[in-house]
């Protein structure tokens, strides 16, 4: 089923494009976020066990993606932006659950932390508390080929890092989306690692506390970036939470393997308290020209 495309205006300030799937039965609505400089395309393996269960809302961010016509890029913008992006379309759309991907946890935690009253439910997908060794080592070597605007180093890099795990197929469309970026998005994503970098504890974790809603944390086995290990700092801070790793899995989940992505898919719908199909339609998609990125 194809989506129904809208853009959405934020505060006078944003234009975001969205894509809208239906479906009829389902009487709840999941808004997925994307990880920087990834496209609504980077959700192509998780819609496929979502959408029979959910309404589903993507979105790209106002620099990324569709929504890049629609948007002036003079300056990044911030990941408190974000989060006040996200909190908009939860309201626009009435969503219920939340599903994060990577740098995507960042806005939705900072989003969750003002309690949004529709969110009943949240994923965490391949983020963590802490910025291990591994971790700066990449966004190191990231912040020099992004503040140098050199697409080819910074896909090169992301594959041989994040992506290592990807199937083949899936780091040529990821080197391809991302060694041709518009000049702006390599500054927007070196403004972002900036800002992360020298967050308290990478994502404020003084202000956790305010999250009242049960969350689940989702990170898979070899993730040394993202580690299952690390994640699970957060059971200090938050009332609720629940942990589960992917097994034989890196930072992508869900896009690595066939049985990562089942995995993944009894993991997130068992916590949302839907029951997973029968069947299973796994295939790697084709749709990636915008890409999976980081």
């Amino acid at each position: 089923m194809k989506p129904a495309i809208a853009v959405v205006d934020i505060h006078r300030t944003f234009k975001v494009h969205t894509e809208f799937y239906a479906n009829p039965s389902a009487r709840k609505t999941i808004i997925l976020i994307n990880g920087s400089l990834a496209t609504t395309a980077a959700f192509a393996q998780t819609i496929k066990y979502l959408q029979p269960q959910f309404n589903v809302v993507l979105y790209d961010q106002p620099y990324a993606g569709q929504s890049k016509a629609h948007n002036s890029h003079n300056k990044p913008i911030s990941k408190e932006d974000e989060a006040s992006i996200l909190l908009e379309l939860i309201e626009h759309f009435q969503a219920n659950y939340l599903l994060s991907f990577s740098w995507g946890g960042v806005a939705a935690m900072l989003a969750l932390a003002q309690r949004p009253a529709r969110i009943e439910k949240a994923v965490i997908t391949s983020f963590s508390p802490l910025l291990n060794e591994p971790m700066l080592d990449y966004l190191s070597k990231g912040m020099t080929h992004l503040k140098a605007i050199d697409g080819e180093n910074v896909g090169q890099l992301v594959n041989s890092t994040i992506g290592k795990y990807l199937p083949s197929l899936f780091k040529r469309y990821n080197h391809r989306h991302i060694s041709s970026l518009d000049n702006h998005e390599y500054l927007q994503m070196y403004a972002h690692i900036n800002q992360v970098v020298h967050m308290d504890n990478h994502c404020q974790m003084e202000c956790l506390s305010a999250i009242d809603i049960p969350l689940l944390f989702i990170n898979g086995e070899h993730d040394e970036y993202t580690s299952p290990t690390d994640v699970r700092l957060f059971a200090k801070y938050l009332n609720d939470c629940q942990f589960a790793t992917i097994n034989n899995a890196g930072h992508f989940l869900d896009m690595e393997h066939k049985k990562a992505w089942l995995q993944s898919q009894t993991a997130l719908l068992n916590f949302l308290q839907a029951t997973p199909r029968a069947h299973s339609s796994y295939r790697p998609s084709e749709d990636l020209r915008h890409a999976i990125a980081v």
